[in-house]
């Protein structure tokens, strides 16, 4: 957009979050030391200068002290609450360690069977969750609506 001769940028904003699996197809989630402290899994906004991928691996790494490696975007969600687009990625742990909370907004992390997922976690969780463990998810792009709660 011009405004009086200057370019005027926009600033939208992103966030990304990881998938993450272990050898037993088992799903890390962290839980959070805010709000109604639930389960999600690793993810934030991007910073400055960072992709969407970076995000997710710096992400992860403030959360739970892992290495990961974005490997395949499973989907893109537009949330026009916040006009803010999240970006969702299956990563690949690039070291053997166990998830350790590295940050004080991490109150626990694990790994948990897709059958026995923690509560509370919204239905965008489980959403993001379910569209990464579909093998053939063809339809990467998503609108989301207000966040409804799985207690």
């Amino acid at each position: 957009m011009l405004d009086k001769g200057c370019l005027r940028l926009s600033t939208k904003s992103v966030g990304a979050a990881a998938i993450i699996l272990d050898a037993e197809g088992r799903i890390l989630l962290v839980k959070h030391s805010y709000g109604k402290c639930n389960w999600e899994i690793p993810g934030g906004k991007s910073e400055n200068h960072e992709s969407a991928q970076e995000t997710a691996q710096r992400e992860v790494a403030e959360e739970t002290g892992l290495d990961v490696q974005a490997e395949r975007l499973t989907g893109v969600y537009y949330d026009p609450q916040y006009d803010i687009h999240h970006f969702a990625f299956l990563c690949k742990n690039l070291n053997a360690r166990k998830p350790e909370p590295s940050s004080p907004e991490i109150l626990e992390c694990g790994y948990f069977r897709e059958s026995e997922l923690p509560r509370p976690m919204s239905d965008f969780t489980y959403r993001r969750i379910q569209d990464a463990l579909n093998a053939n998810n063809n339809h990467l792009f998503h609108s989301i609506g207000p966040r409804q709660w799985l207690e």
